[in-house]
């Protein structure tokens, strides 16, 4: 018996875990799909049954039906108003996948909530309500979904049992959707359509004998067998540091979660932002040494030699090298109350790294209801525009799209430390040119420094890094 549980347990842990959130207008059944999902998958305890039986009758939107809501709508307001309006996170497990469930609100005020539910997750399931179609808030929320760089989408056309399960209006709303996607040239590698009904239960845990036209999976099994493995980045390792670990006089490790990449012991390290190299010696963690770690795993590194990084540096592998500059372009979500003041400079926080910044230029406003660009000097809540920013001192970042983890940041409001901004980075700016006296080629001669030959390559590779990002001609030699 004891071994059965012990093996059960290690089964558990090797579980990988799926983040989704859930999206849509007002009303088109978010927080009862969760519900449905949980009591049909038998998730649920029994005394949340017997509270949740109780509570349907009180204070229930769904008549002679379990309210399956109440279970996520748990704020007084909510109850009382019958939509969501803060983040609920709801957790649960089958034979096959852990899940997080982040239920969003529809209102487009709580736009910024959406956001903070979706920035960790790896799928979205956006619901549409069969009667109405694909409206303003289905687009909206899409757009949000791409930008955030979510790769799998559920449209989780709901309320199924109100057209009579008609296959000719999912194939229209199916139809809609994907022409708006196509018109947009939204970023969404990975689409799945699936009608269902959640106050009925069809096709959320088991194939509904209702809908025998549509051969596709049920929500849950699509749930359990999405592919997520490849949507982190194990191509560019990214290390950053978090804490210099130094318990005695004979060892110093550095401590953090590794962003992206692979690191195994020996592979040759180039230390952000001074240049230096060195490679991996060792890979500690609290079970012991690793041969092998990857993104997002957290361990302690050791180097071979003695390198001065601390806090908010950076460890990358010398081919493959990160974007380090002041300035850069990012689409930022505008999260305060108050409008944004250019004259002020925040706190930017980007992975363990934190500098001052200001918003140098606000290029364009997107419109997203009516899918354009306009013109805008300003930011106010919940708005998104494409905006240059200009910090202190220098990000080692990539692209959002090519690395979610290095090319997400948030703004800080120095005075009253609340979130003001979230931004996810498109490119580098152009760095400021630098004076016709600093012009001139700069030749760094490696033969009378301490640094090894082996180190050419990775330096020669850093100096092309600084002519890109800052302008400067400098060029490494050994003569």
């Amino acid at each position: 018996m004891a071994r059965n549980i012990e093996e059960f347990l290690a089964q558990d842990e090797r579980k990988d875990l799926l983040r989704f959130l859930t999206a849509g207008s007002v009303d088109d059944g978010k927080s009862t799909l969760i519900g449905r999902l949980l009591f049909d998958s038998k998730k649920l305890y029994e005394d949340q049954l017997d509270a949740l039986e109780r509570d349907s009758k009180r204070c229930g939107n769904a008549g002679d039906h379990i309210d399956y809501a109440l279970l996520c709508d748990g704020l007084k307001a909510e109850r009382e108003q019958g939509i969501t309006i803060d983040v609920a996170y709801r957790y649960f497990a089958t034979n096959r996948r852990k899940f997080i469930i982040a239920d969003t609100p529809g209102h487009e005020q709580y736009t910024r909530n959406m956001i903070t539910g979706g920035s960790t997750a790896n799928l979205a399931i956006i619901l549409v309500d069969a009667r109405t179609g694909v409206i303003t808030q289905t687009r909206r929320h899409s757009y949000l979904v791409s930008l955030l760089g979510i790769r799998h989408i559920v449209l989780a056309v709901n309320k199924m049992d109100l057209v009579d399960y008609s296959e000719a209006r999912f194939r229209e709303i199916v139809g809609q959707y994907r022409a708006w996607i196509d018109a947009q040239h939204l970023d969404i590698p990975d689409l799945q359509c699936i009608p269902l009904s959640a106050l009925e239960g069809d096709n959320v845990v088991e194939r509904s004998a209702r809908t025998p036209w549509y051969d596709g999976p049920s929500l849950l099994h699509f749930l359990e067998t999405v592919p997520i493995d490849r949507d982190i980045n194990l191509r560019d390792f990214r290390f950053p540091v978090q804490f210099v670990l130094r318990p005695d006089a004979d060892f110093r490790g550095y401590s953090g979660k590794i962003a992206s990449g692979i690191v195994r012991p020996g592979d040759p390290v180039v230390a952000l932002p001074s240049g230096r190299t060195s490679r991996i010696a060792r890979i500690v963690t609290y079970d012991g040494d690793l041969q092998e770690a990857f993104a997002p795993q957290s361990v302690t590194l050791t180097l071979e030699d003695e390198i001065d990084l601390s806090r908010g540096e950076m460890l990358v592998h010398p081919d493959s090298l990160p974007h380090v500059g002041h300035r850069f372009r990012a689409m930022m979500v505008w999260m305060d109350e108050h409008p944004l003041d250019r004259s002020k400079a925040f706190y930017l926080k980007h992975t363990t790294h934190t500098t001052r910044a200001h918003v140098e230029a606000i290029h364009h406003r997107v419109e997203i209801n009516v899918g354009e660009t306009v013109e805008a000097d300003g930011m106010k809540l919940n708005e998104i525009a494409l905006v240059s920013l200009v910090t202190d001192a220098p990000l080692l970042f990539d692209s959002y799209r090519e690395n979610r983890q290095t090319g997400a940041f948030i703004l800080i409001d120095p005075v009253t430390n609340f979130t003001s901004a979230v931004g996810m980075i498109v490119a580098p700016d152009a760095e400021t040119a630098p004076d016709e006296d600093a012009a001139e080629r700069i030749t760094v001669n490696l033969a009378g420094s301490t640094i090894g030959p082996e180190h050419d390559a990775a330096i020669a590779a850093f100096c092309r890094l600084l002519r890109e990002q800052t302008g400067i001609d400098i060029e490494s030699i050994r003569k």
